[in-house]
C-alpha cells in the first residue's frame, strides 16, 4: 500500500529549487519516452538494414511514442522486477504489431546508457543557456558601474581601490571558462550506441548472420537517428563511466564559480555596499525585523556546495567498474547524477535573478573607500617624494610609521589622522591641502573603466552573441521559487 502524499519524503530539488524545464529533462515522462526513441530508431535502422521488422510494427510505434501509462508500467516492473522488461511489455501493449521485435537484440544498457547520454547532452544545453543569461545580466552590470570607484580588498584586508564594474568582470570571467569547458563537454560527448551486453555486439553479429558491416551500419544508423555524429569507441556493456565523472566536474567547475560570486556579495552586504534583490513583503528573521539576510547568495553558496561535494560521486564509479560492468553503479548514479544537474540549475536561476537586481549602494562605497583612501594614497606619495630626490627607503620607513599610528586610532575608534602627521612632517614638504589633492579615488583604479571595456567587447560579447544566435542559449526568464 502506498503512502499518503503528505507522508512520503519530498525533495526539496523538486519542491523548491530547480526549474521546470530541469524536472522535465528528468522526469519519468521524458526517460521513458527518450527510451521508446531509441527502439524505434532500432527498429528502423534493422528494418533498413534487411531485418524482418514489419512496417506496421514500424507506424504503430511511431504513434505511441507518448501514450505512455506509468502506473502500468509500474504494475509490470512488480511483476518482472526488472525496469526495462516492463517498458518493454507497456510498448508492446500500444504497438502490438512491434511485440515481437521490440528491443531486438538489445540489452538494458542500450535504452538506460544511451537516454542517459542524451539527457546529459540536453541539460548541459539548458545549463548553458543559464550560464549566457547570468553573463549577460553581470555584463550589464559591470558595464553601467564600470568606473564606480571602489575599495579594493585581499584577504579582506583594505587594498588598492578598484571599481565595481571592473570587481563584476572577475565574476565574469569565472563564468565565461566555464563555458569553454560546457563547449568542449558538448562538442566531446558521444552516443554509447548498439553494443550488446558485454560491447562485442555479438547478439547483433548473430542477427545480421555475421556480416560485419551491416552491425556497423546498425550502430552508426541509430546514433545518427538519435542526431549523434559519433560514438565511444570502444565500450564495455556501459558507456565509460568516466564520462559522468567528466559530465559532474564540468558542472562541479561552475558551481565554485558561482559558490565566489555568492560569498562576495555576502561579503558586499555585510559592508552594505551591494545588495541582492530584496522584495517588498520580504522578511529577513522571524525574530529581528530590520534583517536583510543575503538569502540568496547564502542558497547559492549551499546548492553550489552539493554539487562540488557530488561531483566525487561518479569518480569513485569510476575508479571501481570490474571488468566490463557491475550494477553498483546504478544506484548511485539514479542519485547524484540528476541532483548535481538539479541543484546546478537552481544556483543558476537565482543568480541570474541576482545579477539582475543587483542594488549598488554609491554613498556607503564612497564613505568606505575616503576612509581608508589616506592610507592607498601612500603609494602615490612615496613615489612622488622620491621622484623628487627623497631617500626611498627612508620614506617608506617614515609612511610606514605614520601608518601603523594613524591605524591604531583608528582601532580606538576615533578618526584616522594619517593625512595629519604626514603634512607635519618636513621629509615630505607637502601641506593638508596638498596631501587631500592627490586622493581622487579616480586616480587609484587604474585602468579598471578601460580593462572592463576591453574585457567586455573582446571576451564576453562574441561569445554570447554567438550562443544566442545557435539558439542555445534562449530559455524563459528564472522563475525564484520559495
Amino acid at each position: 500500500m502506498s503512502l499518503p502524499e503528505q507522508e512520503r519524503y519530498h525533495h526539496p530539488l523538486a519542491d523548491r529549487y530547480a526549474s521546470r524545464e530541469m524536472q522535465r529533462l528528468f522526469s519519468p515522462l521524458h526517460r521513458y519516452g527518450t527510451w521508446r526513441r531509441l527502439w524505434l530508431a532500432l527498429a528502423e535502422t534493422q528494418r533498413e538494414l534487411g531485418l524482418p521488422v514489419p512496417e506496421e510494427a514500424i507506424e504503430e510505434m511511431r504513434a505511441g511514442l507518448d501514450d505512455l501509462d506509468l502506473e502500468r508500467a509500474a504494475e509490470y516492473e512488480r511483476r518482472f522486477r526488472h525496469d526495462v522488461m516492463a517498458h518493454v511489455h507497456l510498448f508492446g501493449d500500444v504497438a502490438p504489431a512491434a511485440r515481437g521485435v521490440i528491443h531486438m537484440g538489445a540489452t538494458s544498457a542500450f535504452v538506460g546508457d544511451n537516454t542517459d547520454l542524451i539527457l546529459h547532452r540536453e541539460a548541459l544545453e539548458l545549463l548553458r543557456a543559464r550560464i549566457v543569461r547570468t553573463i549577460e545580466a553581470l555584463a550589464h552590470f559591470a558595464r553601467r558601474h564600470r568606473d564606480l570607484p571602489t575599495l579594493g580588498y585581499t584577504h579582506f584586508q583594505p587594498a588598492q581601490p578598484t571599481t565595481v564594474g571592473k570587481r563584476a568582470t572577475l565574476w565574469i570571467q569565472d563564468l565565461v571558462l566555464d563555458l569553454e569547458e560546457f563547449e568542449f563537454r558538448l562538442r566531446t560527448l558521444r552516443l554509447r550506441g548498439v553494443r550488446g551486453t558485454t560491447g562485442t555486439q555479438a547478439s547483433f553479429l548473430e542477427l545480421f548472420e555475421g556480416d560485419h558491416a551491416r552491425v556497423e551500419a546498425l550502430d552508426e544508423g541509430v546514433c545518427r537517428r538519435m542526431g549523434f555524429d559519433e560514438r565511444y569507441g570502444v565500450s564495455g556493456q556501459t558507456y565509460p563511466r568516466k564520462v559522468d565523472q567528466a559530465v559532474l566536474q564540468t558542472l562541479a567547475g561552475v558551481a565554485a564559480s558561482l559558490s565566489k560570486f555568492g560569498n562576495d556579495l555576502r561579503l558586499l552586504a555585510h559592508l552594505r555596499e551591494v545588495e541582492e534583490p530584496f522584495e517588498e513583503e520580504q522578511i529577513g528573521s522571524s525574530a529581528m525585523p530590520y534583517k536583510r539576510n543575503p538569502m540568496r547568495a547564502e542558497r547559492i553558496c549551499a546548492l553550489t556546495r552539493h554539487v562540488i561535494v557530488l561531483a566525487q560521486d561518479p569518480a569513485h564509479t569510476a575508479a571501481t567498474q570490474w571488468l566490463e560492468r557491475t550494477l553498483d553503479d546504478s544506484a548511485n548514479r539514479r542519485l547524484s547524477v540528476p541532483d548535481a544537474f538539479l541543484a546546478l540549475d537552481g544556483a543558476l536561476v537565482l543568480a541570474e535573478n541576482v545579477a539582475a537586481g543587483l542594488t549598488v549602494h554609491p554613498a556607503v562605497i564612497r564613505r568606505n573607500l575616503e576612509e581608508h583612501l589616506p592610507f592607498m594614497g601612500m603609494e602615490t606619495l612615496l613615489m612622488q617624494a622620491t621622484a623628487a630626490g627623497g631617500d626611498r627607503q627612508e620614506l617608506h620607513e617614515r609612511i610606514r610609521r605614520h601608518a601603523l599610528a594613524a591605524a591604531g586610532k583608528m582601532k580606538e575608534g576615533l578618526p584616522s589622522d594619517l593625512l595629519d602627521r604626514v603634512a607635519a612632517d618636513d621629509a615630505f614638504g607637502l601641506d593638508r591641502g596638498e596631501l587631500e589633492a592627490l586622493l581622487d579615488p579616480a586616480r587609484f583604479t587604474g585602468r579598471a573603466p578601460e580593462q572592463v571595456d576591453a574585457f567586455l567587447a573582446e571576451w564576453v560579447e562574441p561569445v554570447v552573441a554567438r550562443l544566442v544566435a545557435e539558439a542555445g542559449a534562449v530559455v524563459a526568464p528564472p522563475e525564484v521559487r520559495v
